[in-house]
């Protein structure tokens, strides 16, 4: 079994800064997050004061302007990768996905807002002082992003807010919601960001339960007549659905790594179990047919991950396309369903009792499968722009 890290060493990606990252955070993962983990799972959340923890440790300003209290000088995309890969080790998917949310709710701030609203929000997200969330899917909508409902009507100098939004990551504890609104007409060409205070008069939280993610907190949210200042406007009005889709990449990059990252752990931990449990008076690992699932395992992870930098390295490039990001989330999400099976058949009925790390993969394979775009809208994205059609 190699090591956690081993691949790294014998990938052309990744250096010794890459190696010095990935120790810092794995220290901060194994002080801070290894302990209570269990607890947060519990708890259906994760506390506000390991937000200001990682912003010391520099893992919330990682890749971020410096201006904003970010670190960008020396640091590229696969440095992010490194990031997300040390997360998972403590094989709770929910950790990456609440304390990261500002992943996808600050860069469509920083890309298309307005000097102001950049230096008034970034940096107290960075310090880890606030939170800040995405609200983009609708109970209605899902991954049909054009065609959402909720509404900002402009009066005066500020917009009234009506509708609502679900599933939203980090949604019971954000202090800003950077949300998709519309503006204007039916389609994309109508569609709005906007940063919401989401202490204002109007705005209610229902908590909502689920099978994985669980120490991540989600929530419907409903806006009933909200009343948020015009100077929140996140770029141009009805401007907003090219900060929407230029966030899709990213994102899905991120959840493809978080995939490869979780099958090694579960892999991992399958591999250990097969070593020390004995059966039929040898270890479990003396069998062919459980070799032969590791090694298969270990087949899909490295068949992925290879694609991952690839991707990384095409966006570091300027070369990418969407399609790959549509394609590649899919191949990441059906590789970890893939382990995450053979890795619970492995540790028998172990498996289905919580507290492995692969029990708790397993149940959260579903919302990787779905969340970002789900399977079925992912290939159907990659078809049209290779192939064309409607």
């Amino acid at each position: 079994m190699t090591a956690f890290d081993d691949w790294r060493a014998r990938s052309p990606y990744y250096d010794e800064t890459h190696d010095a990252l990935a120790q810092s955070v794995r220290r901060f993962v194994e002080r801070e997050v290894a302990p209570h983990i269990d607890r947060w799972e519990a708890d259906g959340e994760l506390p506000r004061e390991l937000h200001r923890k990682a912003a010391e440790a520099g893992i919330l300003g990682l890749r971020y302007p410096e201006q904003y209290g970010g670190h960008s000088e020396g640091f590229d995309n696969f440095h992010g990768l490194v990031l997300t890969e040390e997360l998972a080790a403590v094989g709770a998917g929910g950790l990456g996905a609440s304390l990261m949310t500002h992943g996808i709710g600050l860069p469509p701030i920083l890309a298309l807002g307005c000097d102001e609203l950049k230096q008034r929000i970034a940096p107290p997200v960075l310090a880890g002082e606030k939170i800040i969330a995405l609200g983009i899917t609708e109970a209605g909508g899902g991954s049909d992003v054009a065609n959402l409902k909720t509404t900002a009507v402009r009066d005066g100098d500020s917009y009234l807010v009506n509708g609502g939004k679900m599933f939203i990551t980090s949604g019971m504890r954000a202090d800003w919601l950077t949300c998709a609104v519309r503006t204007g007409g039916p389609g994309a060409a109508g569609i709005s960001l906007l940063l919401i205070d989401m202490d204002s008069p109007g705005v209610e939280r229902t908590r909502l339960d689920k099978m994985g993610w669980r120490c991540s907190d989600t929530a419907s949210i409903h806006f009933g007549d909200v009343r948020v200042p015009a100077a929140n406007l996140i770029g141009q009005e009805n401007g907003g659905f090219i900060g929407i889709m230029r966030n899709f990449n990213s994102e899905r990059l991120g959840m493809a790594m978080g995939c490869c990252a979780m099958a090694r752990v579960a892999m991992a931990e399958a591999a250990d179990w097969a070593q020390q449990r004995e059966t039929f008076g040898r270890p479990l690992v003396g069998h062919q047919s459980i070799r032969i699932k590791l090694a298969d395992m270990e087949r899909q992870i490295e068949a992925t991950q290879a694609w991952v930098d690839l991707c990384a390295w095409q966006v570091k490039e300027g070369k990418d396309r969407p399609a790959d990001f549509a394609m590649l989330k899919v191949q990441a999400t059906r590789m970890l369903e893939a382990v995450a099976r053979e890795a619970a058949q492995i540790l028998g009925g172990a498996s289905y009792i919580t507290g492995s790390k692969v029990e708790r993969i397993y149940r959260e394979v579903r919302v990787n499968a779905i969340g970002g775009g789900s399977e079925e809208i992912m290939l159907d994205l990659a078809g049209r722009q290779l192939f064309g059609g409607r």
